[in-house]
């Protein structure tokens, strides 16, 4: 009566076989799912006397996942994120840890990207020197509320001034007479309380000194003057040496101070000109850069290959709100699956490995776009035909077995 066993063990595996293969297809349109296959292997008894025994039937040895790449396809959602390569989203609530592949994340009503049960993505802080604090996870979390205003304390500007320019004719400077300076150029600067104030360089030649070892050819003198007013230092030396550029000891930098009123703080800012030139060429503005900026609502936001989000708001400045962390194991296909497209650590899959996207073997991540199911439908179905076809067998061995046991029932 042992082959009824081996016949059951068969429709045991078939069965098996046909749950592994129908969930594959029921999650073809999942996103971040992995598919998975039935592995099995037969079984014998123990050999008495060194003489073979028949087979005793088949069992299922793994479901094994198979985590290749799933198609991506973009979404234009800002908070979706896709894994290209190795590693896996972390998402936590009070219940734990999770792993998972599907980056449908959105921002909840206290800003923090959560998956659709509610669980918080996490990521690294930035440490404020343009790195992140990679040895502490925490929940990754969108302003909600308008950014603060912050004043400017400094201002850089790099132009260039023609050599060949001449000085002005009239030698005294007055910003309301265009032929008491070379040039002008402004940019706007804000106080304490996100008033907005617009500062203006004038930019006058002074003297051509020739070339001497030692002595700077060029002299120029900046003015600064914000909302009409001139500021103090009156005059911002600028002295060339022979190859265009500032001389040793030549200027370049002034501390302005200023008394914006209506209640915001006085304002001391540094002026860097350094970078400017003064080479026989027209007159060009290259860059102008200041740390202030006024009150902002979040408009947008930025997610980078190496997962760091960037926030951007209202005021046209933008800051960094940290880095998603990724996850990974020693061996991935030995996670232990626990539902909604997401994975536990096991002991067959090793500690988890926490890095950053795009370094130390770990992926990329591709935001406005999601990682859809790596399932192969046509191969399912075949793989669904052939699991049919072998459970319709074992069916059949029972059969013939039944029969054989009701001849010899039958014998008299």
């Amino acid at each position: 009566m042992a082959s009824f066993g081996t016949a059951v063990s068969g429709l045991n595996a078939a069965q098996t076989d046909l749950n592994v293969v129908s969930n594959n297809i029921a999650n073809v349109g999942t996103t971040g799912f992995k598919n998975s296959r039935a592995e099995f292997a037969d079984v014998y008894a123990n050999a008495f006397g060194g003489v073979n025994t028949p087979g005793m039937g088949v069992t299922t040895a793994r479901i094994h996942q198979l985590f290749t790449d799933g198609q991506l396809t973009q979404t234009g959602n800002p908070y979706d994120l896709a894994i290209q390569g190795n590693g896996f989203f972390i998402v936590q609530n009070e219940q734990g840890v999770a792993y998972t592949r599907a980056g449908a994340f959105g921002p909840d009503q206290e800003g923090y990207l959560v998956t659709a049960q509610g669980q918080r993505l996490q990521g690294f802080a930035p440490t404020g020197n343009g790195g992140f604090d990679t040895g502490n996870l925490q929940d990754l979390q969108l302003p909600t509320g308008q950014s603060d205003p912050q004043a400017t304390t400094q201002v850089a500007v790099e132009a260039n001034l023609a050599a060949a320019d001449q000085r002005p004719p009239d030698r005294r400077f007055d910003p309301n007479d265009p032929q008491s300076y070379n040039y002008a150029t402004s940019t706007t600067i804000y106080d304490s309380l996100g008033n907005p104030h617009t500062m203006t360089l004038y930019y006058v030649k002074d003297r051509d000194r020739g070339f001497l070892p030692g002595r700077a050819t060029q002299q120029w003198t900046a003015h600064a003057v914000i909302d009409g007013s001139e500021v103090r230092p009156a005059n911002i030396n600028l002295r060339f040496d022979q190859n265009g550029q500032i001389a040793a000891n030549g200027g370049g930098t002034a501390t302005l101070r200023y008394t914006p009123g209506g209640g915001a703080a006085p304002m001391t800012i540094d002026l860097d000109l350094s970078g400017t030139t003064a080479y026989d060429e027209q007159y060009s503005l290259n860059r102008i850069t200041q740390d202030g900026r006024s009150i902002g609502s979040l408009t947008g936001l930025d997610i980078d290959n190496n997962g760091v989000l960037t926030a951007r708001f209202t005021d046209g400045s933008t800051e960094v709100l940290g880095q998603v962390a990724l996850a990974n194991f020693a061996n991935p296909e030995g996670l232990q699956p626990i539902g909604d497209t997401q994975w536990a650590e096991s002991g067959n899959s090793g500690p988890v490995l926490v890095g950053q996207a795009g370094n130390g073997g770990f992926g990329t991540i591709t935001a406005s776009a999601l990682e859809g199911s790596n399932v192969d439908l046509v191969s399912q179905l075949v793989n669904l035909i052939m699991a049919q076809r072998n459970f319709q067998a074992n069916t059949q061995s029972i059969t013939a077995w039944n029969n054989v046991t009701q001849n010899i029932l039958n014998v008299r």
